[in-house]
């Protein structure tokens, strides 16, 4: 075991390959539902490394161009232009489509983003969607010490409160340091503020309760439930070189592929009902030659009868009601 684990055991988690096993979990969602579909809304526009925020260089990831020359302490207008038409265009064909089909969705929130465009938050908390924190920058935490990230949660929790009036029931980092798991819980513990969900996890179908390593030795431990995220379902793989899609014929196949799996898992007498994740970006699925893509699969699972589009936060509360907490157990 690494000795920052072995020195700091509040941050040392245990891996679970069992899982539910063979006979899985059924987590009853309401009306009988065979399925639960979660679209996810990743908002990191002026959230990305930038010059402007003290970073020293433009953000390479998750670009259509990540090619050229990295110069210090010079920005990059292109750079910077490929998120602004995340902000400028994307969002609001994201908005529109999902609105129009009275779909209700969880946005990720990088706070400093949405500083940025607050129009975006407003919006949401007036359509019924559900904001989540996406961190308080859309950096990489794998090296900040602890105080700082503990700062940093706090920054994003209290921006996004500010923004939308309640504090972020759900969380979700995408670069996590090791200390992440516990760190961000026990800052929501000393906000005096209730995390109900964490989904920095892809290891199920289905959420899933672990034990807090902090709360080892305490009398009413809360666990954490983990509503696990979706790199397969995700638009962050059109930019993936070698593995992601190639087109916008291959994201909607495979989304369909997903969908019909797991619908059918869950139809039935016995059947086990399971949960989808699609991840979004604006500036990646919000560009028109994607977007159909995906205003297809809408329009597909649309027509389809037990099919629950529910925010991660309901999700979180209806799984939460059938399954409580307990220490020691998966569900």
């Amino acid at each position: 075991m690494p000795e920052a684990y072995a020195s700091h055991p509040d941050y040392g988690y245990a891996r679970d390959f069992k899982g539910y096993g063979e006979n899985g979990i059924h987590p009853r969602w309401p009306n009988n539902a065979k399925i639960a579909v979660s679209f996810v809304i990743n908002y990191e526009e002026g959230g990305e490394r930038s010059v402007l925020e003290g970073d020293g260089v433009s953000e390479t990831n998750l670009r259509e161009n990540p090619t050229g020359p990295q110069s210090v302490n010079e920005r990059n207008y292109n750079a910077e232009s490929e998120y602004e038409y995340g902000s400028r265009a994307g969002w609001w064909r994201l908005f529109r489509l999902f609105n129009a089909h009275q779909m209700k969705f969880t946005l990720y929130a990088v706070a400093r983003a949405i500083e940025h465009n607050p129009e975006v938050a407003t919006r949401c908390v007036q359509e019924g969607h559900d904001v989540a924190s996406h961190a308080h920058r859309w950096v990489n935490y794998h090296d900040f010490s602890i105080e700082k990230e503990k700062d940093y949660i706090r920054k994003a929790v209290l921006s996004l409160k500010s923004l939308t009036g309640y504090a972020p029931k759900g969380w979700y980092y995408g670069r996590p340091s090791p200390h992440s798991r516990t760190l961000v819980p026990q800052v929501y513990e000393e906000l005096g503020e209730d995390l109900r969900w964490a989904s920095d996890t892809y290891a199920d179908d289905v959420p899933y309760w672990i034990d807090l390593a902090h709360e080892r030795d305490s009398a009413s431990p809360k666990g954490c439930l983990m509503l696990p995220y979706s790199y397969d379902c995700n638009d962050f793989k059109f930019h993936t070189p070698g593995s992601g899609f190639r087109d916008p014929a291959g994201f909607y196949t495979h989304l369909k592929n997903a969908f019909d799996v797991l619908y059918e898992e869950g139809d039935g007498e016995g059947g086990m009902p399971k949960m989808m994740t699609v991840g979004l970006h604006c500036r990646i699925i919000g560009r028109p030659g994607r977007f159909k893509a995906l205003k297809d699969f809408v329009e597909y699972i649309a027509e389809k009868e037990g099919v629950w589009i529910a925010t991660r936060t309901e999700i979180a509360e209806a799984f939460r009601k059938s399954y409580p907490y307990r220490r020691g157990s998966l569900a």
